[in-house]
């Protein structure tokens, strides 16, 4: 996969201990890259980083993005070849609770990052997640494109939106002194080894596994939800593409890496086909008065990374669903984490190959 292209890299991975960190670099370990990571100590309990024994595909370590020192000397000992950046803070409610640390994490933890890529010869291609909720809300409802116009009124798209501008400015400011930088705004992802809080999909697993209902505060926003290797997948086809020094990924890009239009469905409709998929559950809504703000519709255009990156989607809901819900099913059912994993990640690339996506081949 990937014309082996990832096999020996020296890849560092910020946000390892983080849910999507933790796929992303247990792939990279498959594919046989030597991956160093930065996180900070998981936050719930259980977690995928230690359930999936993360921490012994490489070199992993302990430690906060905003400290640019402490960034700073792990790219400079470890010396990568690729960075992938995914450490935020990544959750709409927390950015209400503590704004600050939020704007801290996901703005300046960018700018440590990628000021401390500055110079660093070894490097070929540096990644930048941020989110769908980069783009300022919409009066109405449309896919959004990488064209349009970022914002954010909660406090965590807004620090979306200003990492975006960050890494644009760095991008064009120290041109030379940079490798290829791009910048990732993926959907809501949906995957076994999520346990993060006010998340519907672990929210709903919580409810299930405890027999109480599942309790919707906003039943018909509507999302766009895809399996977490979609986006991973991406991610990778990307870093390839800029690594090897392709003409048309120099510079500065943008990337939607966003199911299709039948994956974005409203919260009610995602909850009740996890119920079908459990086999048991019920729901209820449960209006706050007191509630948050937050987007109630939020689409994405996938149409650039189709055209330009030769990605697509490749699962519909029903299947993103059916391999989370099993995932989670086997593993209270006391199945390994980490062999849940790789068995899933095995199943994606027989499908991406059957699929006829070319980094399958």
């Amino acid at each position: 996969m990937f014309d082996d292209y990832f096999k020996a890299k020296r890849i560092l991975v910020t946000g390892t201990t983080g849910f999507k960190g933790a796929w992303l670099t247990l792939w990279l370990a498959e594919m046989g890259a030597e991956v160093a990571g930065i996180g900070l100590p998981p936050d719930t309990q259980p977690n995928l980083f230690t359930a999936a024994r993360v921490e012994q595909t490489g070199r992993h370590h302990l430690g906060d993005i905003r400290d640019y020192g402490f960034v700073q000397s792990v790219l400079a000992d470890y010396r990568p070849h690729l960075v992938m950046h995914l450490a935020a803070q990544a959750l709409v409610g927390n950015s209400y609770a503590d704004p600050l640390y939020t704007w801290q994490t996901n703005v300046m933890g960018t700018a440590n990052l990628i000021q401390a890529c500055r110079g660093l010869d070894s490097l070929a291609a540096v990644l930048i997640v941020t989110s769908d909720k980069c783009y300022e809300p919409l009066s109405q409802a449309r896919p959004l494109t990488e064209e349009d116009r970022l914002g954010g009124r909660d406090p965590y798209s807004a620090s979306k939106a200003c990492a975006e501008l960050a890494a644009s400015s760095f991008a064009a400011s120290f041109a030379r002194e940079l490798p290829p930088l791009a910048t990732a705004r993926a959907g809501n992802v949906l995957g076994g080894g999520d346990f993060a809080k006010d998340r519907l999909a672990p929210d709903c697993v919580r409810a299930l596994v405890a027999d109480e209902p599942i309790v919707l505060r906003n039943p018909e926003y509507v999302r766009p939800w895809q399996y977490v290797l979609e986006p991973l997948a991406g991610y990778l086809e990307l870093c390839r593409r800029m690594g090897r020094g392709e003409a048309a990924f120099a510079g500065h890009g943008t990337w939607n890496f966003a199911p299709d239009t039948g994956a974005q469905i409203p919260v009610r409709e995602l909850a009740q086909k996890i119920i079908a998929l459990w086999g048991k559950g019920t729901c209820l809504v449960r209006q706050d008065a007191f509630a948050h703000k937050e987007t109630a519709s939020l689409l994405l255009d996938n149409s650039k990374a189709r055209r330009e990156l030769g990605w697509r989607p490749i699962l519909n809901i029903q299947d993103s669903l059916a391999l989370t819900v099993e995932w989670y099913k086997a593993f209270f059912g006391g199945a390994d984490a980490r062999e849940l994993c790789l068995e899933q990640i095995g199943r994606y690339l027989d499908k991406a190959a059957s699929a006829g996506l070319s980094w399958a081949g």
